[in-house]
């Protein structure tokens, strides 16, 4: 089996990816319970405690750093959970992985579409 070619700036969800990522992604799939959510705002590093969380997830959680949770594992998927805890839009998301404000982001989109 080939290699897969890297995509520079793009972290690619494998399986290495998916065996560092478990504890983050299990916790951010607890969120489909709004008692679950409940529980990580009242005390969020408690919550990570609880799912095993390695310093540099806990850090990334901290920091609101969706780019470091996706280098640390996390599946997109699963951390559009954890974003919507955060206030988090598509859009924030976006403007992260481009590096760009979000009205930047947001101006750039409008731009494309027309």
């Amino acid at each position: 089996m080939q290699e897969p070619r890297p995509i520079e700036g793009t972290t690619l969800f494998d399986g290495t990816q998916a065996r560092k990522g478990y504890a983050l992604n299990k916790m951010c799939y607890s969120f489909n319970e709004a008692a679950n959510r409940a529980a990580f705002l009242a005390d969020e590093d408690a919550y990570c405690a609880r799912f095993g969380l390695g310093p540099d997830q806990r850090e990334a959680v901290r920091r609101r750093d969706v780019l470091a949770l996706i280098a640390a594992g996390g599946n997109v998927y699963y951390l559009a959970k954890l974003a919507g805890i955060f206030g988090l839009d598509v859009q924030d998301i976006g403007a992260q992985q481009t590096g760009m404000s979000k009205e930047a982001f947001k101006s750039r989109l409008l731009a494309a579409g027309s």
